[in-house]
């Protein structure tokens, strides 16, 4: 017989602690036996119960031991996750704040996380578990002493927003932007746009649901009206503007400096405020002003917004600045779109630093756009006026450049015995499967 999600919830009363992965169970975990294209965990499920898991939730009722009750049989696994990580959400009712975007979603996560941690005790999605097993993972670390979760929502395929809403409910939310990612699976800039906006939709639908939009973004400010939604909203280098939050980089050379400001509620001055941060770009700027203004929602006071965005130390290759035995490294390898890629050289080119080099690493899941985008790229790194750039991956190799072409990462490394830059900076950005964060110990 099928088990129901409220008969398993009561299991997970009882046994709070899941995995998905049969090499990593702990005494008394549920293991859930996904599927995948080439592994099935139901295969698996004897090994996690023989390594201490309590229960095996599994969808292949030919696997289970008839005299052993710890096989929990449902229809789908994945699914059974989804729902108990939903069930598990309304039962608790904590607050859970929504993020998406092409660029920016994870900075904006973890910003969002330290600004809010000043004042609640807050769960928020660990690494990059922002898919459809990482949002019920994550729900499903909630507990009763958590105040707010932050869950960070990923998305290749349209539909995949609305799925992670419809899982994790999120009574407020925040799409940091929309750009040119994952054109191979979207089909087109519009699919970006409306996929990401599904999160608006589910919101519209919800009592109170508020959404935080960057005002200097039309396609967000437009979809976030059309949904009838109330906006609370942030903007860069908008002194005239005191409807929202706003600021100004001051500093950039090379950790991000910038003052903002609060809405102005009432006549007379605005106070602003001053903060030296430890990331690297201006591009962060908006990422900054987007957990700002979820912190004052959240009535965070504005000395320990501050206080928090200073404190904040980038990781996991993401705008950060690592000084080597031999070079300074502008290290942001962890994603790369069009978008991400135009901000990041921009930025590197206003660095008032000597000796710039770019290693840059190919755009992945394109599509039909690939070829052009990654002419642009090239050509804005000539015009950029670097002392060297190397470009790695076999997409490069389609399009028209003087730049040396790689063709994966262990070529570079393999070139670096017998030409490795010495003094300069070096601006290290491609998308995580590229691995040119394998670089940084060589360097």
């Amino acid at each position: 017989m099928m088990t129901d999600i409220s008969t398993l919830y009561s299991i997970f009363e009882k046994h709070r602690s899941v995995t998905t992965d049969s090499r990593q169970c702990r005494q008394g975990d549920i293991f859930f036996a996904l599927k995948g294209d080439n592994f099935d965990g139901n295969r698996y499920a004897k090994t996690a119960l023989d390594a201490g898991c309590a229960y095996a939730v599994i969808d292949d009722a030919a696997v289970a031991d008839p005299d052993d009750s710890r096989y929990i049989v449902v229809d789908n696994v994945l699914l059974a996750l989804q729902q108990l990580a939903r069930h598990h959400r309304r039962t608790l009712a904590t607050p859970v704040v929504g993020i998406t975007g092409s660029n920016g979603k994870t900075t904006t996560k973890e910003l969002t996380a330290a600004v809010l941690q000043s004042k609640y005790r807050v769960l928020y999605t660990e690494g990059n578990l922002n898919n459809s097993i990482g949002v019920p993972l994550t729900l499903l670390r909630l507990t009763a002493d958590h105040d707010i979760a932050i869950v960070e929502m990923g998305a290749s395929h349209p539909g995949d927003i609305k799925e992670l809403v419809e899982i994790s409910e999120p009574d407020c939310g925040i799409i940091t932007n929309v750009g040119r990612a994952h054109m191979l699976g979207f089909g087109s800039f519009e699919g970006v746009v409306n996929t990401k906006g599904e999160l608006y939709d589910f919101l519209s639908t919800k009592q109170g649901g508020v959404v935080f939009v960057d005002a200097d973004n039309k396609w967000l400010t437009d979809k976030a009206s059309a949904a009838g939604l109330p906006t609370e909203r942030y903007a860069v280098d908008s002194q005239a503007r005191t409807d929202c939050v706003t600021g100004q980089v001051t500093c950039c050379d090379p950790m991000l400096s910038f003052v903002w400001r609060e809405p102005l509620k009432d006549e007379g001055n605005v106070e602003e405020m001053a903060v030296k941060t430890q990331l690297i770009g201006t591009y962060n700027l908006p990422n900054m002003l987007a957990a700002i203004t979820i912190g004052l929602h959240f009535g965070v006071g504005k000395k320990e917004i501050c206080h928090a965005l200073e404190q904040y130390v980038p990781r996991n290759n993401r705008s950060q600045l690592m000084e080597t035995a031999h070079n300074h490294l502008v290290v942001d390898a962890y994603n790369a779109n069009p978008t991400s890629m135009k901000a990041a050289l921009e930025n590197f080119k206003q660095m008032a630093v000597p000796a710039k080099m770019a290693i840059l690493g190919q755009m992945n899941e394109l599509g039909e756009v690939s070829q052009t985008e990654h002419q642009a790229l090239v050509d804005r790194a000539a015009e950029a006026g670097l002392d060297e750039v190397w470009l790695v991956g076999n997409e490069f190799k389609k399009v028209k450049t003087a730049f040396p072409i790689f063709e994966n990462v262990d070529e570079v490394i393999a070139s670096l015995s017998s030409d490795m830059p010495q003094g300069r900076y070096i601006l290290i950005k491609g998308s995580n499967s590229i691995r040119l964060s394998k670089l940084t110990s060589y360097l």
